[in-house]
């Protein structure tokens, strides 16, 4: 497989645009001959700036729910597009966008949107403290809550100020909660939790019903404020809340990612109980009552109330995660699939230099398959039986040259390095 005009791209690239990549997708993060440039999506797959297909199991890194280039969604963005989309203010559609979603989420009393799941989870920070009248909010090791100084996992450029009153705690461990929100006392204004532990390089791991029903009572005893970031499994894990399934209710979530099936759109919803704080904060930005976005969002919330896409995504999850196991063993590997199935992470191993994995992205990539070598994968309710089932037989023609590879496998050093700065 040759990527000329990737190449050409990223030589240009290089001359406009920092390291010619940035953020999830830098270049130095990726397996060697992955493409960087893609000129079209459709359904399950995307295709590459060379021409070349994929079923892509990122999904965009989580936005495409129903596939690209859904033609109902579609067609509600465009039509709202014709009509207006970023005007002086917002269209009607906002309204009724907020009180579709107000009644869908169990907690939710009210939104704020805005476009990224970083303005939502620093919203929820803000609306908590001003709830509140505290400082500090505690959030898990190593967990990802966004870009902005607060919570980058690379903190060049950013200041220890920026990072102050910001305690952490092990994820679905109590004693160490509790000890956090002992040491945090009476300035304690909120705590911060993954809907179950998506952390980059490490297995996934779900809340236990013991530990999130633990982390609201903490919160209520202390009279702080519970916030899920929902921004990557809302929607995608349950029809509400993803606690709403350990029955946990929380007082803010931050939403984003594929709510409007790929069009750039997120919100903070909350209850009553922070309304005052929402309502004293100021938050804004150039594009977030934008109307074509909403006109999306409310199609695909059509979608999600009327299909039985949750439970076709399940299914889809369990059909590959059988299948990796089974192919893997058969040749002589071992896989640690962890997580919910319909957002798999896929990790070797044996491999702690993440050399296995990255070698396995490379040969599934040379059989039309695109997955990820370190990060939490997505599956999206167009894809078939017959496109899992593709995959599954790529693994199984990709393991034997995999185990070719093995005496030359290295590092990568990009990884290496975003491990240690993650860590540091």
């Amino acid at each position: 497989m040759q990527l000329r005009a990737d190449t050409a791209l990223r030589e240009r690239a290089a001359r406009v645009i920092p390291n010619g990549m940035y953020g999830h997708q830098a270049t130095h993060l990726l397996p060697p001959g992955f493409p960087q440039f893609f000129s079209s999506a459709h359904g399950a797959r995307i295709r590459d700036a060379d021409g070349n297909s994929y079923i892509d199991l990122m999904c965009a890194y989580g936005p495409n729910l129903f596939g690209y280039a859904d033609p109902e969604i579609d067609a509600a963005y465009i039509g709202q597009l014709r009509l207006g989309d970023t005007m002086t203010g917002p269209s009607p559609l906002m309204v009724e966008l907020a009180e579709r979603l107000t009644a869908r989420i169990g907690h939710a009393d009210w939104v704020i949107f805005c476009k990224n799941g970083t303005d939502a989870t620093t919203m929820a920070l803000e609306v908590a403290r001003a709830t509140t009248g505290r400082r500090k909010v505690l959030t898990a090791y190593g967990a990802y809550h966004g870009s902005a100084p607060w919570c980058t996992p690379v903190k060049a450029g950013t200041l220890p100020e920026d990072r102050a009153h910001l305690p952490h705690f092990l994820y679905n461990d109590i004693a160490s909660l509790e000890a956090a929100v002992a040491e945090a006392g009476t300035d304690l204004a909120a705590i911060v939790a993954s809907p179950f532990r998506h952390d980059a390089f490490f297995d996934q791991e779900e809340p236990t019903a013991d530990y999130a029903r633990a982390v609201r009572a903490l919160a209520d005893r202390a009279g702080a404020l519970l916030i899920v970031d929902d921004v990557r499994a809302g929607f995608r894990v349950a029809r509400d809340c993803s606690w709403s399934k350990l029955g946990v209710a929380p007082d803010l979530s931050s939403w984003g990612k594929c709510i409007a099936n790929g069009h750039p759109i997120s919100f903070l919803a909350g209850s009553d109980s922070a309304r005052k704080g929402a309502e004293a904060i100021y938050a804004t930005g150039s594009f977030w009552f934008s109307a074509a976005p909403m006109a999306a969002a409310l199609a695909t919330l059509d979608r999600i109330e009327n299909s039985y896409y949750l439970e076709r995504l399940n299914d889809l999850g369990n059909r590959l995660r059988r299948g990796l196991d089974t192919s893997a063993a058969r040749h002589g590997f071992s896989l640690k699939q962890t997580g919910p199935v319909q957002m798999p992470q896929i990790l070797h191993a044996e491999d702690p230099d993440f050399a296995r994995g990255f070698a396995f992205a490379e040969e599934m990539l040379a059989r039309g398959i695109y997955l990820h070598p370190w990060h939490n994968m997505f599956l999206n309710a167009a894809m078939t039986e017959t496109d899992i089932d593709q995959v599954i037989a790529a693994a199984d023609d990709a393991f034997p040259a995999l185990r070719e590879r093995l005496s030359t496998l290295a590092p990568h050093p990009g990884v290496v390095a975003l491990m240690s700065s993650v860590a540091g």
